[in-house]
């Protein structure tokens, strides 16, 4: 699956950036090939346009901010938070002409990350019910490039085979390959997926869980939301639940952006949160090892690779994906050219 290749992939939210990492200058961020500039236009406000000035083409993403504006550091042309012109130092007495506007996309601000919608959202960005329940509260964990596609980290994150091998070194049981049993059910947005596992509990975890014993067991709660996301709620025996939500936004057909935050409803233990994010880096790096070294151009059809019997939540995937294209893909629109003024008349 090549991401680029399918407009509708265009018609979902992904998170492309932390709020707080966006200040006083603008950031150059890739979704879906297309090269945007994100910058902050007011308090808890951003905008997002395309990477390139109308003008002369030069990237805007190298530009700066004056009063929420986003100036070109090519010549100055200033442009405001739809993408308007609403500048041009050159000719200061005249109005830039209405037809200088670079390409505008939405943007929301939710759980502390900027969201970002190239067209039209089949589904708004999930609520999530620990984000609205006091007794959780909200770690940042990873914001970072992973070489492999989005497809692989989603089924990876609902795939329960994988444990005794992958995570052997951390909560994997390497005796237990076989599988706990799992049930589905279908959901507007994609399907839940509910599991029992028993688990390794060493020493950083115990401290993490307190949970003493050398073994434990998961209630596992999986939320698939097509294409690339996923909310993993998982309860253990003396009430915490540490709740994972993972996106994979797709930079370009090769690359994803693996974006990861956490819920916990431990506060009360004061719990050292460098060290719950140090056991999630030791398992997220476990997969990324493996992940980094499938192929990027996922196969969507089911009679090019080898299935069992748990790989039931990557089928699920690429049949709601296939789904997808089927109903949303479109032709691009033809694109004419015309010699465009820069004042009006």
């Amino acid at each position: 699956m090549l991401t680029t290749q399918h407009n509708s992939l265009r018609r979902f939210w992904y998170p492309v950036a932390r709020a707080v990492d966006v200040t006083d200058a603008p950031l150059a961020v890739t979704l879906l090939g297309e090269a945007l500039a994100l910058w902050r236009t007011g308090e808890n406000e951003f905008g997002v346009v395309k990477d390139k000035c109308p003008h002369r083409s030069a990237r805007l993403s190298g530009g700066w901010v004056d009063q929420g504006k986003l100036v070109c550091p090519y010549h100055g042309w200033t442009y405001n938070g739809v993408g308007a012109c609403v500048r041009i130092p050159q000719m200061p007495q005249k109005k830039p002409s209405e037809k200088i506007v670079v390409d505008h996309y939405r943007c929301k601000t939710k759980y502390g990350y900027i969201w970002v919608a190239l067209d039209e959202p089949i589904h708004d960005i999930p609520d999530f019910p620990e984000a609205a329940d006091a007794g959780f509260y909200r770690i940042h964990e990873f914001m970072e490039v992973w070489n492999c596609s989005g497809l692989r980290i989603l089924e990876n994150g609902l795939d329960n085979s994988h444990f005794a091998f992958v995570h052997r070194k951390t909560f994997g049981l390497a005796e237990m390959p076989e599988p706990a049993p799992a049930r589905y059910e279908d959901t507007e947005t994609g399907f839940n997926m509910y599991s029992d596992v028993l688990v390794n509990n060493p020493g950083l975890q115990k401290d993490n869980l307190g949970i003493g014993s050398e073994q434990t067991t998961r209630y596992m709660e999986h939320n698939w939301f097509a294409p690339f996301g996923r909310r993993m709620r998982i309860q253990y025996p003396n009430g915490l639940v540490h709740t994972i939500i993972t996106w994979a936004t797709p930079i370009n057909d090769r690359q994803s952006l693996f974006v990861q935050f956490a819920f916990r409803n431990d506060a009360d233990r004061n719990p050292d949160l460098d060290d719950i994010v140090a056991w999630d880096r030791a398992v997220t790096n476990e997969d990324r090892v493996i992940l980094e070294t499938t192929d990027w151009d996922t196969p969507l059809t089911l009679n090019e690779e080898f299935h069992m019997a748990s790989d039931m939540p990557g089928i699920k995937m690429r049949r709601k994906i296939n789904d997808i294209f089927e109903q949303f893909d479109t032709k691009a629109p033809a694109q004419w050219l015309e010699v465009l003024d820069v004042t009006e008349r």
